[in-house]
């Protein structure tokens, strides 16, 4: 047998193992290698075929762990098939110059081998932790597991919709506390996986707090403090969480209550119930889109930025990397913040549209250090079982955006109940898939009240539009 044919068997024996002992004349052996990975391919796509929700379950560290261990024994496993696989062919009957060829490629068959096996426990390694990182919420206690009855066959218990409270910080290491200069709740219909990207203005004013609730005792006419020495307000709504943060003693001296003051102010400004928040770092976001090699957007005019304008995203379309579409997403300079607010849904909409599997796989350990470093929520490791099919939904359904920007509201003297008119009907329509259903009379709103009388409660119906509809748009 030549050197070529020693390695080719080889070849053939690591994408299946047992070919080079047949060739060798031990055909008890290589039927039963043989036959063992063909069984064990059998398995796999017996588990992938058999299991409901393969991916939900992806998230449950049971998996995660068998997947790693399973990899590593399977990369030594490989490494040792090859091994002797090139003993049994006996390569001691080559020359001496095919016997070193034949050695050193064989040796470096053994190492390639073992390559993918060690890729996929790193990143699976990688992608546990990071889960473990970010998603430290309490774990729910369902009422069927307190009475020891099986859990419902429905995740979502009945429910028609999931309400995630999306925002964008500004915390830095020069700033103190936390203001969410971007919010937004995405509203999803659980079935379909349509939804409604719900933004509010970072500049709300005589933000109203839920009835009874300490906030509200604290400032039962809104949300309204002194002017700060320079002339600007911390009384707005972005400024919420960290005014809850830095005064303990209204909530019984419990600390860190900004979060869930901050989604229970914004589910009842909306007429929703907010069910977990994601809280992004915005400068952290910017390493996320690095992470994935950019995103390609249509700048529709120079936006200038910095603290003496020396920065310049210019107009077309390009490939931005993380820095440029932050100051794209968030600069002031020559423009207000309705545009900026715009502007960061095209970023959100370019990254849920670029953000594809293959670049996700192929960047994944960049990715996971990014999204670790950038987020914190609440959601319950437990609960991605749920989220990461409905993800999956959401990426191929309708997305549609309201933005409660002037003329739609004041942001001064905002109309409560119109803005819960508006949610709703939104949500309805949402729901339905068409903007021609919902034309019934908007449900009335829970408990807010105007502050300036004789503005109707009645919306003609909210102006919503695509994620990324006018992006690029001059």
């Amino acid at each position: 047998m030549s050197a070529g044919a020693v390695l080719g068997w080889l070849a053939l024996s690591a994408l299946a193992p047992g070919a080079a002992h047949l060739r060798a004349g031990r055909r008890r052996t290589g039927l039963i290698m043989l036959s063992c990975y063909v069984a064990g391919l059998l398995a796999l796509l017996a588990v992938a075929l058999t299991t409901d929700n393969l991916l939900g379950a992806l998230t449950q560290d049971s998996w995660l762990t068998v997947i790693v261990v399973g990899a590593v024994s399977l990369g030594v496993a490989w490494f040792a098939v090859i091994v002797h696989s090139f003993v049994v062919l006996r390569p001691g009957r080559l020359p001496r110059s095919g016997q070193i060829l034949a050695g050193t490629l064989a040796g470096l068959l053994a190492v390639v081998v073992v390559v993918p096996f060690g890729v996929v426990a790193n990143n699976v390694w990688t992608y546990q932790k990071t889960l473990g990182d970010i998603f430290t919420g309490p774990e729910p206690v369902e009422p069927s597991a307190q009475a020891g009855q099986k859990p419902p066959e429905d995740p979502w218990t009945g429910r028609e919709r999931v309400n995630l409270l999306l925002l964008g910080g500004d915390a830095d290491d020069n700033r103190t506390g936390v203001r969410t200069d971007s919010m937004n709740v995405a509203s999803i219909d659980v079935k379909s996986g349509n939804t409604v990207l719900v933004s509010l203005p970072r500049n709300l004013e005589n933000v109203r707090f839920r009835p009874g609730t300490p906030m509200a005792q604290r400032f039962p006419g809104g949300f309204r403090l002194p002017p700060d020495p320079g002339g600007g307000r911390s009384d707005l709504l972005n400024s919420v969480w960290e005014y809850a943060d830095a005064h303990p003693e209204i909530f019984g001296g419990r600390q860190h209550q900004g979060p869930q003051v901050l989604m229970d102010t914004i589910g009842y400004t909306l007429g929703l119930e907010i069910d977990w928040y994601a809280l992004v770092n915005m400068w952290g976001f910017a390493r996320l889109i690095d992470a994935i090699g950019g995103i390609t957007i249509t700048v529709e005019q120079d936006v200038v930025f910095g603290k003496y304008n020396e920065g310049l995203v210019k107009a077309g379309t390009r490939k931005l990397k993380g820095a440029d579409a932050m100051w794209y997403a968030r600069s002031r300079t020559f423009s207000d913040d309705y545009t900026r607010m715009r502007r960061q849904r095209c970023v959100l909409g370019a990254l849920l549209d670029q953000a594809d599997p293959a670049t996700v796989l192929a960047r994944f350990n960049r990715i996971a250090l990014a999204a670790k470093e950038l987020i914190r929520t609440d959601i319950p490791r437990s609960m991605l079982t749920n989220l990461v099919p409905l993800a999956l939904k959401v990426k191929n359904a309708k997305v549609t955006s309201l933005q409660f920007v002037p003329p739609l509201i004041s942001t001064g003297y905002p109309d409560w109940d119109r803005i819960r008119g508006l949610t709703a009907k939104a949500v309805r329509d949402s729901a339905a898939a068409t903007s021609a259903v919902a034309a019934s009379a908007t449900p009335s709103a829970s408990g807010g009240t105007s502050p300036k009388p004789g503005k109707s409660a009645k919306p003609s119906g909210p102006p919503t539009k695509g994620l990324t509809e006018g992006c690029g748009a001059g």
